[in-house]
């Protein structure tokens, strides 16, 4: 068949679906462009990530009625995705032999369920059982059985025997040991 033979009707109608082909190819491969670097996994899980902003949370741990640590945040958003909790006005108390060892106040803080991490910074302040403070711009509990580690602009008292400074502090799982780490400065005052 010629071009020649087709009725003007009949062009218009070849010509729209010409068209609607080249349309519809053109959406196709740039779908297929757009998309290639997607991966479908992430898409599929991200259809079932869930977020929760809660007020005043409260978070503990306790195994065989023994409490190891319990935490309070004035607000945060839990994200299930990655399994954590973004805290913000952040309290928590650790625990040795069901007493207080350790007091922690921090403006904010994450809890990482998945490795039961606890991450605190900005405006760290610690306490610690045996009249010990601390400050830090960031602090990591990892488990009752793991050392505390203290970083960034860390200060430490012991009223006033006792000032340290440094970029890292190690604390141990007992909280009875600290290991000071990296540029450090030192004065032990003498009691008269």
């Amino acid at each position: 068949m010629k071009w020649q033979s087709f009725t003007n009707k009949q062009k218009t109608y070849v010509i729209v679906v010409a068209m609607l082909s080249v349309v519809l190819l053109w959406s196709f491969i740039s779908a297929k462009i757009l998309t290639s670097n997607l991966n479908r996994k992430d898409l599929a899980n991200g259809g079932d990530s869930k977020q929760a902003v809660v007020e005043g949370v409260i978070l503990t741990e306790t195994k065989n009625e023994v409490k190891y640590w319990e935490l309070y945040a004035e607000n945060g958003v839990y994200n299930s995705n990655d399994d954590v909790a973004s805290l913000n006005d952040v309290n928590a108390n650790f625990y040795k032999d069901n007493q207080v060892s350790m007091s922690i106040q921090s403006s904010q803080g994450a809890y990482d369920a998945k490795n039961g991490t606890i991450t605190l910074f900005d405006d760290t302040y610690v306490v610690i059982k045996d009249g010990l403070t601390m400050s830090a711009d960031k602090l990591v509990w990892s488990g009752s059985d793991k050392p505390v580690f203290a970083y960034g602009h860390v200060i430490i008292t012991k009223g006033s025997e006792f000032m340290a400074s440094a970029d890292e502090i190690e604390i141990s799982a007992e909280y009875d040991n600290i290991k000071i780490k990296g540029n450090t400065t030192s004065k032990v005052y003498n009691r008269s």
